[in-house]
C-alpha cells in the first residue's frame, strides 16, 4: 500500500508539473503557481528530482520584484478558470514590479529560506546543491529585507499582512471579527472555484466581497506599503507568516555560514531574530488560552481565538522549553482527543469550528507536516508521531487531497477529503515524511 501511494504521490507531482518550470497546486481549481505550495513541491521533488525542485524554486524566485517582494501568484499563463486572475490583481500598478510576470500584489507565508535548506538536507549532492543555493539566496535574503523595511511599521520585528490570503489561512474564522468591521460594497462577478469544488466547502460569497475590496483598496494606492498599513481596515500580524520568517532567517543564517564570506549579512539576520523573537514572545502569547495568537494591528487587539498557526512556532524554536509544554498541553486539551485526526486547523471546540470547510476546522497537510517537524525538534517524538501517523492514515483512506475532516466517525459512509483532489502538497509532503524516520 505504502509502495503505490508513493508511486501516486510522484505520480502527481509530475503530472502537475508545467512546461514553464512550475508545478500547479491541483488542475482546474488552481492553475498557476502559489508562492508557499511551490516550496513545499520543491522538498517533494528533492527526493526523487532534485533537478525540478531547484526549476521550481528558481522559476518563483524569478519573479520577484525589484523591491525584494514575492508575489502569493505568478500568472505564468492565461487561464480564465480562476478568479480573481491578473487582470483584477493588476501587479504592474506598482513601479517596481516584475517586468517579465504578472502576478498578484500581496504575498504568502516566507518558506523560501527553510525549503532552500531542506533541499540541501535531502540532495545527495551536497556540492551542486549548494552551488545552486548561493545563485538564488541572496534573493530570498532580499525578500527578508522587503519585510522588514516595508512590513514592520513600529519596527518590532513583527511583519503585518494586509490580505487574508496572506496568511494563507484564507477563510480562517480568526478573521471574522474583522469583516464585522467593514461593509465592502456587493461585487458582481462569477465564481470558478466553486465549479470545481462543492460550494459548501468553500468562502461564501459575501467573504469574497471583503477580499475583493482590501485588493481594491491597495490597487488604489499601487499596492504601496506605507499606504496600505495607514489605510487597510486589515492589518494583521499572524504567528504562522511571522514564524515561517523567523525560521526562515535561522536558514539563511545556516545556509550563509556554510557558504562563507556573509558576516555582514549574517549580522542582520541575526539581529532580526533577536528583537523578532522577543516580540513574538511578548506579544502574540496569551498566557490564558495557552497558545500564540493573532495580533489585530488596526484595532490594536489580540484576536483570542486558538489554530493550528497557534502551535507553528514549534517549528521555529521560538517558544522556550516550559513554554512549549504549555502549547502542548493546550493541542491535546483542544484538538487531541482520541476522536478526532491531529491536527484541526481551527478549535474543536469553538462555536466557529466546521470541520469540512476549508480553514475552519480541517486538517492540512502542510500544516501538519510543519508540527511534525516542529514536535519532533523539540523532543515530543510520541506526540510528532502522532501527527505523522494521522497524516498518512488521512491520505491512506481518502487520497492526495487538500484537506480532511478532522474527525475519525463523521457518520458518512461515502466520506472523502475535500478541496483539491490529486493536490501537489499533500502528495510532496506525504513523500517527505515516508522519507523520514
Amino acid at each position: 500500500m505504502k509502495k503505490e501511494l508513493y508511486k501516486k504521490a510522484i505520480a502527481i507531482l509530475d503530472a502537475n508539473f508545467q512546461e514553464g518550470g512550475f508545478t500547479i497546486p491541483s488542475a482546474g481549481l488552481y492553475p498557476f503557481q502559489w508562492k508557499w505550495d511551490s516550496g513545499f513541491i520543491a522538498i517533494g521533488f528533492a527526493h526523487y528530482d532534485i533537478e525540478k525542485a531547484k526549476t521550481e524554486m528558481r522559476t518563483l524566485l524569478d519573479a520577484q520584484w525589484e523591491n525584494g517582494f514575492i508575489p502569493h501568484i505568478v500568472f505564468h499563463t492565461e487561464n480564465d478558470s480562476y478568479f480573481p486572475g491578473a487582470d483584477f490583481h493588476q501587479s504592474e500598478l506598482h513601479p517596481l514590479s516584475s517586468k517579465k510576470y504578472r502576478s498578484t500584489g500581496m504575498t504568502q507565508p516566507p518558506v523560501s529560506g527553510f525549503v532552500l535548506q531542506e533541499m540541501y538536507r535531502i540532495a545527495e549532492d551536497k556540492d551542486d546543491m549548494l552551488h545552486f543555493i548561493k545563485e538564488e539566496i541572496d534573493k530570498v535574503f532580499d525578500n527578508h529585507v522587503y519585510f522588514y523595511k516595508n512590513r514592520d511599521p513600529k519596527d518590532e520585528g513583527l511583519v503585518y499582512i494586509y490580505h487574508n490570503w496572506e496568511s494563507g489561512t484564507d477563510n480562517s474564522p480568526v478573521w471574522d471579527d474583522i469583516w464585522k468591521t467593514m461593509n465592502p460594497p456587493e461585487y458582481t462577478f462569477v465564481r470558478k472555484d466553486t465549479t470545481h469544488v462543492d460550494a459548501s466547502q468553500r468562502p461564501t460569497k459575501r467573504e469574497y466581497d471583503h477580499y475583493l475590496h482590501l485588493i481594491d483598496i491597495a490597487k488604489e494606492h499601487n499596492y504601496d506599503d506605507a499606504k496600505i498599513a495607514e489605510l487597510s481596515p486589515f492589518l494583521v500580524q499572524d504567528p504562522l507568516f511571522n514564524a515561517m520568517l523567523i525560521k526562515s532567517n535561522r536558514a539563511l543564517i545556516e545556509l550563509y555560514e556554510l557558504i562563507g564570506g556573509h558576516e555582514d549579512k549574517i549580522a542582520t539576520l541575526s539581529q532580526w531574530q533577536l528583537k523578532s523573537i522577543k516580540s513574538f514572545n511578548d506579544k502574540l502569547f496569551d498566557a490564558a488560552l495557552g497558545a500564540y495568537v493573532h495580533y489585530d494591528l488596526r484595532n490594536e487587539e489580540p484576536i483570542r481565538h486558538i489554530t493550528s498557526s497557534s502551535f507553528s512556532p514549534l517549528f521555529a524554536h521560538i517558544p522556550s522549553e516550559e513554554r512549549a509544554q504549555v502549547l502542548v498541553k493546550t493541542m491535546m486539551e483542544k484538538f487531541g482527543g482520541e476522536d478526532k485526526y491531529l491536527c484541526a486547523s481551527f478549535d474543536p471546540t469553538d462555536d466557529r469550528f466546521n470541520p469540512r470547510k476549508y480553514w475552519r476546522g480541517p486538517v492540512w497537510i502542510n500544516m501538519n507536516w510543519m508540527l511534525f517537524r516542529g514536535l519532533r525538534s523539540n523532543g515530543y517524538t510520541d506526540l510528532a508521531e502522532r501527527i505523522k501517523i494521522d497524516s498518512l492514515e488521512l491520505i491512506q483512506q481518502y487520497g492526495f487531497y487538500e484537506y480532511f475532516d478532522c474527525r475519525r466517525d463523521t457518520g458518512d459512509k461515502n466520506q472523502t477529503g475535500y478541496g483539491g483532489n490529486n493536490f501537489s502538497w499533500s502528495a510532496a509532503l506525504y513523500i517527505d515524511m515516508v522519507n523520514t524516520d
